[in-house]
């Protein structure tokens, strides 16, 4: 066993030895054998400024489009359609036409009473003519008080007739003008729910057509109620000019109307936690239709001077808000921030960053604090998007 040792021994000390006899002394250098240190090139990121402005703060609220006043139109006395004079969809007017019904009949009752007026009306001129001869008769003895009063009775009777019979020739002119159905109120006629030569009746369920105003028209919309103190300093604040409700489509994408908060509901919805407002818009451009939903954004107020930034600027970590702000040597550091809103791709800072600072708005990912960043132009990015949490989650790593 120690034979065998010495052997490995002697063994490696001359490979050693074989090896420095073939390199050279001089030959090796340890630092400049040595693998060069790699170069870190800059984070290619996007940039964006800390910009003052002034910034209106919002409530946003998901709101349903609804009629300022619906009428279902009903016929008030019964008979045979003659003719619709409408369209489906018909922007009408109070008071224009709508439908005819026969009227012949109601025609007939009028004249018939208007008759039995005339008749009674003749009975009293006869009646009166009567009681005069009968007064100068009354003082010579030729007629009694008796025949007098009675005289005067009757005259009495046949006014009272005359009264009733003008009464039933007032209400036949009034079923006479229920023949011709006019528009309640101005507004939007829906669809048609009876025809021509359909017999109709007031105790008819469906009625004949709706008509819905929609200028002005009203949105409904809901918010939270831990909302409802702020609103209600706003409201008492703006006083009689109120305050600005906005109307969006729901995308977000176009602005249908501006209008004036009317009304809050007097009970928070306890299932939900919300409270129910009510605006209304003039809808001039007809961009609001009942039944519609709709983004509803209540303008509160307007902060003056706001810092803002791209809402894409802020970020969340474990102890909240934050931006990567570039300094001047090009390096980046995370800043803690506190954001009042973010509404349109917009965020409003309260604290944290200053106007004119630059903050990194895409690439943040993979940043370290002290890392080095190069600005790229948004046209730069199309075929080489830059790194963030979502390229990573579509498996494109730095």
């Amino acid at each position: 066993m120690r034979r065998k040792l010495l052997l490995a021994v002697v063994g490696m000390v001359a490979g050693i030895s074989g090896a420095h006899f073939v390199l050279g002394t001089d030959s090796f250098d340890p630092v400049s054998s040595a693998a060069p240190i790699p170069v870190v090139p800059p984070v290619p990121v996007a940039e964006a400024s800390v910009t003052k402005q002034d910034v209106p703060i919002e409530l946003d609220g998901l709101g349903r489009v609804q009629a300022f006043n619906t009428v279902t139109v009903r016929t008030q006395v019964e008979g045979q359609i003659q003719r619709i004079v409408f369209n489906q969809g018909q922007t009408v007017q109070q008071g224009d036409l709508l439908v005819t019904i026969d009227p012949r009949i109601y025609q007939a009752k009028l004249e018939q009473d208007q008759a039995t007026l005339a008749r009674d009306q003749a009975h009293l001129a006869n009646a009166q003519a009567n009681l005069n001869r009968y007064k100068p008769l009354e003082h010579s003895g030729y007629a009694t008080d008796q025949q007098v009063d009675t005289q005067q009775a009757m005259i009495d009777q046949l006014q009272a007739s005359i009264k009733g019979d003008q009464a039933v020739i007032d209400q036949d002119q009034v079923e006479l003008g229920y023949t011709k159905i006019t528009a309640p109120i101005s507004g939007v006629t829906g669809f048609r729910l009876v025809d021509e030569g359909n017999v109709v009746h007031p105790t008819d369920a469906n009625g004949l057509v709706t008509i819905a105003q929609i200028q002005p028209i009203a949105v409904l919309f809901t918010l939270p109620q831990s909302a409802l103190p702020d609103i209600q300093r706003q409201m008492a604040s703006a006083g009689t000019a109120g305050l600005r409700v906005e109307a969006w489509s729901q995308d977000g994408a176009t602005r249908l109307d501006t209008g004036k908060l009317e009304t809050l509901d007097n009970t928070v919805d306890a299932a939900s936690g919300t409270i129910t407002l009510r605006a209304d818009f003039p809808n001039a451009q007809k961009l609001l239709w009942p039944g519609e939903f709709v983004e509803a954004r209540l303008v509160l107020r307007v902060q003056q001077d706001g810092l803002t930034v791209p809402a894409a600027v802020v970020q969340r970590g474990p102890d909240g808000a934050f931006a990567w702000v570039v300094r001047p040597d090009a390096t980046v550091a995370p800043q803690p921030i506190q954001v009042a809103q973010m509404v349109r791709g917009t965020a409003l800072v309260t604290a944290g960053l200053t106007a004119g600072q630059t903050v990194v708005s895409d690439g943040q990912y993979g940043l370290q604090p002290g890392d080095t960043v190069a600005a790229r132009s948004p046209a730069d990015t199309k075929d080489a998007p830059l790194m963030n949490a979502q390229t990573d989650q579509l498996g494109i790593q730095p």
